[in-house]
């Protein structure tokens, strides 16, 4: 049986007549909660009996009196008032959700009835990703609002600040004290939306998307993404990844695929330049981590020479995620004191580079390694064609394959094992360190629920 459709909705309990019925500590719970609203709240610490709800606006019932409850419940029909029986459901006209309070803001989380411990559950999960400083944060946007609209500045532009001072370090500034800077900050916003024949500069973040798991996508990222109006992505940001954009995003596919026709990188820039300009947030979303190969460098140079506001939030790469993933630890003590990174295309490249590099650390680490039998062959003829080594393939994802096999070889098993691109070449002693780990490797949230989905 399918839930009841509830109606979410805020009362205004100021001065209205509120009973709380039992002598319990739920039912103290429950006034407390009302009296914290100014509502004129009667605690009868006993059963329900006739007249209790008379001139009454709302009434729990948290008596744990099974007799009571159904009288009490036949009175609030007569008498009409709006009746809340602890934990019997079909007896309730609302439901008291979960609360996360933070001043005047509030975010309440219901399952109609469903599971309290899931309400609750959520909850706990809210509260850590909205601290203290939300409460000021709100009373700072609302006094925005009043006085925006008695300025009578239009909606858009009203929006647009709105939007200006939650992508803002306002909350940051709050969260560390500083109430008069983040004032200030929201006072020249607030300014900036008079100006209605100016269009304020827009942002662009360049976010690290992680190695394919949505849930190794930090918080950062996740933020700037509900919030963003363009974003430009590489091919190797999954359809799971870009479920986390905002419902007001737009997509744009900047990736660049060897062998196929690819945007060209200054086209990429000045698109992000053009679009800041007209005031949007940008966010260009990299796999892995945006400084580690992804050339994101070179798109934080551009963007600074054009004047256009940028900032860097890391992302977990795959270097470390897909060795991690497989059960492999790039470094180990009394086994491997050092890692190096190199791209596919790197190391087809100068050979001498290399095998200088192969010889020069502990472990080896491969990102895209394309040119998987060249590759190997050069390390296998600079480490020896017996030294440990490991495929990765899709870390971190449903679809996630790893195989191992000396380097000699380890080319001739990916093949014959079907492995698909984009995959990681881990070489060094660490491949073969956590026997018990190879054979445990990282399960994400979606393969774990797949798994558990599979009949047996």
């Amino acid at each position: 049986m399918s839930a009841t459709p509830y109606y979410p909705v805020v009362l205004d309990l100021h001065d209205r007549r509120c009973v709380v019925l039992g002598d319990t500590a739920l039912a103290e719970e429950k006034a407390l909660g009302l009296r914290a609203t100014g509502a004129e709240v009667v605690h009868l610490r006993r059963p329900f009996q006739p007249g209790d709800f008379a001139g009454a606006y709302l009434a729990i019932d948290a008596s744990d009196d099974p007799g009571g409850q159904r009288a009490a419940r036949a009175d609030a029909d007569r008498e009409r008032v709006l009746l809340n029986v602890a934990d019997v459901t079909h007896q309730c006209d609302w439901i008291a959700p979960a609360m996360v309070k933070r001043g005047p803001l509030q975010i309440a989380i219901s399952t109609s009835g469903e599971s309290p411990f899931l309400a609750r559950a959520l909850r706990e999960r809210l509260e850590t990703m909205f601290g203290t400083e939300w409460g000021p944060f709100t009373t700072l946007m609302g006094g925005m609002r009043r006085r925006l609209r008695r300025a009578g500045i239009s909606p858009d532009a009203q929006q647009r600040a709105y939007r200006h001072l939650l992508r803002s370090e306002a909350t940051d500034l709050l969260r560390d004290g500083d109430e008069s800077g983040a004032a200030g900050l929201a006072l020249t916003i607030e300014q900036a939306a008079h100006d209605s024949g100016r269009t304020p500069m827009g942002e662009v973040v360049l976010a690290g998307a992680g190695p394919g798991d949505p849930d190794l996508v930090t918080l950062g990222t996740r933020a700037v993404l509900a919030d963003a109006d363009v974003v430009f992505h590489d091919a190797l940001v999954g359809p799971e990844v870009l479920r986390l954009c905002g419902p007001r995003a737009r997509l744009v596919d900047a990736g660049k695929r060897s062998g196929r026709r690819s945007t060209q990188q200054s086209d990429i820039n000045e698109a992000m330049i053009v679009a800041a300009r007209s005031g949007d947030l940008i966010v260009r979303l990299k796999g892995g981590d945006p400084f580690l190969f992804g050339r994101g460098g070179e798109e934080v140079d551009a963007l600074q020479r054009a004047g256009i506001p940028v900032r860097v939030i890391p992302g977990v790469s795959a270097a470390l995620a897909a060795p991690a993933a497989a059960g492999i630890p790039v470094t180990h003590r009394g086994v491997a004191a050092s890692v190096a990174f190199v791209t596919g295309h790197r190391a087809g490249g100068d050979p001498t580079a290399l095998d200088d590099l192969a010889r020069s650390v502990d472990t080896l680490v491969v990102l895209m390694p394309a040119e998987l039998d060249a590759i190997s062959g050069r390390l296998a003829a600079v480490l020896g064609p017996d030294r440990p080594a490991a495929i990765v393939s899709r870390a971190t994802t449903p679809d996630q394959q790893v195989v191992r096999a000396p380097i000699g070889s380890i080319a001739a098993v990916a093949r014959a094992a079907g492995v698909q691109p984009p995959s990681t070449l881990v070489v060094g002693d660490v491949v073969d360190v956590l026997s018990e780990a190879a054979s445990l490797p990282f399960v994400s949230r979606q393969a774990l629920a797949g798994a558990l989905a599979t009949p047996r």
